[in-house]
């Protein structure tokens, strides 16, 4: 614990030139409000380059302001800060800047027009903003920074800076995984977490915007940039192979998924868990390759499952008739769904009710306009499903898998 704690508050080399000077925040555990769970933590990543000019690029989240100057103090005298750097400005990027600005108050932060404008909408303050486009540089001596806009990934003033010489893209949003750890780089993390990270930050954060996801690769990769490393604003450092994760990108932009089929459901008196298992046997008696996983709703990790949702190829999502329509915590995820935007899934819906029964409907209404595929009425069930009526779920779970 003592070397984690020490490492917390020091900074580290990531080569001659480029110092990290970011917050490891090990207690996180939910993200933008309680949208976003992130059971491993994560982090905040700032780098400081130093050359004949020095260039700070992007700060830390707001709690973290007053120890992310005092620890930047400790690392170079605040005055030789020549440029400020805002790839993004959020308040997890941008959190510690009015606390940097009141020491060097004039130093100018370069960022895309939108990012001025949300940094100006965020602390109302008149500082020496400098504009910049996709192909604009700034020369720091050995080294150029070549400023790439990123709109939509995932706010409007993204953009991505990438050094020359030290050939490092600095992507913000783009290719992190809310993930805390000790060392920065991917070679010295378990990769099948890490990876899953980086799933789980895609589909719950850039799914929404995967064209713009394969537009600004391609645009990347057009420029011929050579690349050592991609250091992103949360989570590890690529290092080891840096263009796996690009490469990952593009497959997850694609209309991913995998052989998979995702079962989702509430449950109020075990009706409608009963028919989520009686159609998932359904189905891996005609499928038994396929994966089939089953979850509750209000039991399971909201963003855990819909990382499950967006690497399959079909859902099925389930809830009782409640006062005529379908519980809080389906209706959550169904919004959740319709804002991330998955493509090429197919999809079905069931649930059990007592009198009335507009549940089954109700949620093929929403999943047709999450833009997913509803591929027959669904199957609902009165009162307590009995032997018969759950021999109907498994072959409605036959049928499913013929279809899909």
């Amino acid at each position: 614990m003592q070397d984690i704690i020490k490492f917390k508050d020091m900074a580290k080399k990531i080569t001659e030139k480029v110092t990290w000077v970011g917050k490891v925040d090990w207690e996180l555990t939910t993200f933008h409000g309680d949208e976003l769970s992130t059971h491993k933590g994560s982090s905040y990543n700032s780098y400081l380059i130093r050359d004949k000019k020095v260039a700070l690029i992007d700060t830390v989240w707001l709690p973290y302001d007053k120890e992310f100057v005092s620890n930047l103090k400790k690392e170079i005298d605040l005055s030789k800060i020549d440029y400020i750097i805002m790839n993004h400005n959020e308040i997890d990027h941008s959190g510690a800047l009015p606390e940097l600005m009141r020491e060097i108050p004039d130093t100018p932060i370069y960022c895309t027009k939108k990012g001025e404008a949300i940094i100006r909408g965020h602390y109302h303050k008149d500082w020496n903003f400098v504009n910049v486009k996709t192909g604009d540089t700034l020369p720091l001596g050995e080294t150029t920074l070549t400023f790439i806009e990123a709109p939509m990934l995932h706010w409007p003033d993204t953009m991505f800076t990438y050094i020359s010489g030290e050939n490092i893209l600095f992507s913000n949003d783009g290719f992190g995984q809310h993930f805390a750890t000790e060392s920065l780089f991917n070679d010295a993390v378990d990769n099948a977490a890490m990876m899953y990270e980086a799933e789980k930050y895609y589909a719950n954060i850039l799914n929404t915007y995967s064209v713009m996801v394969t537009k600004k690769i391609q645009q990347i990769l057009a420029m011929n940039l050579p690349l050592n490393m991609i250091c992103p604003s949360h989570g590890v450092i690529w290092k080891e192979n840096p263009a796996q994760i690009v490469e990952q990108y593009m497959k997850w932009a694609d209309a991913y998924q995998e052989d998979q089929v995702t079962i989702v459901y509430d449950t109020m008196w075990q009706s409608t868990r009963k028919m989520a298992e009686a159609i998932a046997n359904g189905i891996r008696e005609i499928s038994p390759s396929t994966t089939v996983k089953i979850f509750n709703i209000t039991k399971d990790d909201k963003n855990d499952v819909l990382t499950e949702i967006f690497h399959s190829r079909a859902v099925l999502i389930g809830s009782p008739t409640i006062n005529y329509g379908i519980s809080f915590a389906i209706a959550g995820l169904l919004e959740m769904m319709h804002g991330l935007k998955f493509k090429n899934k197919k999809a079905a819906a069931f649930g059990s009710y007592g009198w009335s029964g507009e549940a089954v409907k109700q949620i093929n209404n929403h999943l047709s306009e999450a833009g997913l595929e509803v591929i027959n009425d669904g199957i609902s069930k009165l009162w307590v499903p009995d032997s018969n009526a759950l021999d109907d779920c498994k072959e409605f779970g036959k049928e499913f898998a013929k279809s899909i």
